[in-house]
C-alpha cells in the first residue's frame, strides 16, 4: 500500500489540492485539482498526473459552499479513488509565518493560534489558509499536518534588506519587509543545480511572473532581497494589484476622494495592476491578444516596472550572473520574456529567439554574459517535500 501526502492551498473562494505517492522516499504526483467559486458557483475538477480529467462536480449557480463542505467533498473523492493508497499527512501553504516561523512546522492548536495572530499582516490570505488545518484537525486529530510558509525562504535576508525607515515603536510590532512567493523560489533554488549549476552557485534573479508577481535576488541559492515587502501587494505591477505606490497616494485617496480603508484595499488588491491600467483584463493572455491601446500601454508598463526592479535586484546582489523566468506568465509568454530581456540588454543578455520560442530551459546564447532560463515552478511539490521530511517515518494516519 503506497503512502500519500496531500497538499492543500486554500484561498478565499477556492481550495487547490495535489496528492503525491511516496515511493522509496520519492514523491510522484497522483492527482491534482481544485474546488473554485465556493460562494458563487462551486465547481470541482480533478485531474490525474497526465492532466486527464478524472472527476468533476458542480453545485449550481448561486450556491454557497463553505470550506468545510469543499474539504468533505475532496476527502470523499480521494477515498473513492484511493484504492491501495494510505494518507499519512497533509501539507498546507500558509502565506505568512511572521518573524517566528522561518521554516515549515508540524501544526498544533497552539501553532495555529500563533499563526492566526498574524492575520493583520495578511488579512486576505491568512484566515483562509488556516481554515483547512482546523477543519482536518477537528475531524482527524491524529493525522499530521504541516504548515509551509511563503515568507520563510526570505528569512536569510540581511536585517538591512528587511527594514523600513520607520520608528522602532512601529517596527517592533512586526512592520518590516518579509517577502513572499518563497515556496516557489525555494523550489527554483532546489532545481537550479541540476539545470544551471553556475546560476545556482552565483548571483541570480528569479522572476515569478503570474497573476501575483515578484522578483527574488538569490546568491548561492539564498534570498538576498525581494520586491514584495510587508504585504503581497508591494513591488511589481500584477494582474489586479498595483505594486509599488507612493504612500502619499493613500493619503490623497483618504483625504481628497473620501475613500475608507476597505475601499482602498479593494482598489489596491483587486482593481489595479493590469486590469486597472488596461480597463480590459488582468489576464496577460487577453491583453496580448487585444488591439486596445490601453491594453498595449498596460503591457508596456508591466515590462518597464519589471526592468526597473531588475536593476534594484542586481544592485542588491552587486552584479548578476543569471535570470530565471517562472510561474504562469514567466513560463508561457515568450513575448514578455523577450521584451524584459531587451529592456535589460545592458546586462549583456543575448536572447536566443529559437530557444525562447520553445520555452528553454536556456533561452540565452552561449556567449551571453548573463544567462537567461525558463524553469517551471512547483510549489506543491516543495510543500510535499517539507511535509514528508517533518512527518518522517511515521506512517500512521487515516483518510481526511
Amino acid at each position: 500500500m503506497a503512502d500519500v501526502i496531500l497538499v492543500l492551498n486554500a484561498g478565499s473562494s477556492s481550495i487547490k489540492y495535489s496528492a503525491f505517492d511516496i515511493e522509496d522516499e520519492q514523491l510522484e504526483l497522483v492527482t491534482h485539482g481544485q474546488v473554485e467559486g465556493l460562494f458563487s458557483s462551486p465547481h470541482f475538477v480533478a485531474l490525474n498526473a497526465k492532466g486527464e480529467k478524472i472527476g468533476e462536480h458542480s453545485w449550481g449557480e448561486g450556491v454557497k459552499l463553505e470550506h468545510s463542505d469543499a474539504i468533505a467533498h475532496l476527502g470523499a473523492f480521494l477515498r473513492g479513488h484511493g484504492a491501495g493508497h494510505h494518507l499519512i499527512g497533509v501539507g498546507h501553504r500558509v502565506v505568512h509565518g511572521g518573524a517566528r516561523f522561518t521554516k515549515p512546522v508540524l501544526t498544533t492548536p497552539e501553532v495555529v493560534d500563533e499563526l492566526d495572530k498574524l492575520t493583520p499582516l495578511a488579512p486576505l490570505h491568512q484566515p483562509h489558509n488556516l481554515k483547512p488545518i482546523r477543519i482536518i484537525a477537528e475531524r482527524n486529530p491524529d493525522l499530521p499536518q504541516v504548515a509551509c510558509f511563503d515568507t520563510a525562504f526570505h528569512a536569510t535576508q540581511d536585517p538591512l534588506a528587511q527594514a523600513f525607515a520607520l520608528p522602532e515603536s512601529i517596527t517592533k510590532n512586526g512592520v518590516r519587509r518579509y517577502g513572499f512567493h518563497g515556496l516557489s523560489y525555494e523550489y527554483i533554488a532546489s532545481a537550479l543545480p541540476g539545470i544551471a549549476p553556475d546560476a545556482a552557485r552565483g548571483r541570480t534573479v528569479v522572476a515569478h511572473l503570474g497573476n501575483g508577481a515578484s522578483l527574488c535576488a538569490m546568491h548561492a541559492g539564498k534570498s538576498v532581497a525581494s520586491t514584495m515587502g510587508f504585504t503581497a501587494v508591494d513591488g511589481l505591477m500584477m494582474g489586479t494589484r498595483c505594486g509599488n505606490l507612493d504612500p502619499g497616494v493613500i493619503l490623497y485617496l483618504l483625504d481628497e476622494l473620501g475613500m475608507n480603508a476597505r475601499d482602498i484595499e479593494d482598489l489596491l488588491y483587486r482593481k489595479s495592476g493590469l486590469l486597472g491600467v488596461s480597463g480590459v483584463s488582468g489576464d496577460m493572455r487577453a491583453l496580448l491578444a487585444s488591439s486596445d491601446e490601453r491594453a498595449r500601454f498596460a503591457i508596456d508598463l508591466y515590462v518597464y516596472r519589471i526592468a526597473r526592479e531588475l536593476g534594484s535586484m542586481s544592485a542588491a546582489l552587486q552584479g548578476l550572473d543569471a535570470i530565471v523566468f517562472t510561474a504562469g506568465i514567466g513560463e508561457h509568454s515568450k513575448e514578455i520574456r523577450q521584451r524584459v530581456c531587451e529592456q535589460v540588454a545592458w546586462w549583456g543578455i543575448e536572447l536566443d529567439a529559437k530557444a525562447n520560442g520553445s520555452g528553454g530551459p536556456r533561452i540565452s546564447t552561449a556567449s551571453s554574459k548573463v544567462s537567461a532560463w525558463v524553469i517551471p515552478t512547483n510549489e506543491e511539490l516543495m510543500i510535499a517535500r517539507h511535509a514528508l521530511a517533518l512527518i518522517g517515518d511515521k506512517r500512521e494516519g487515516a483518510s481526511a
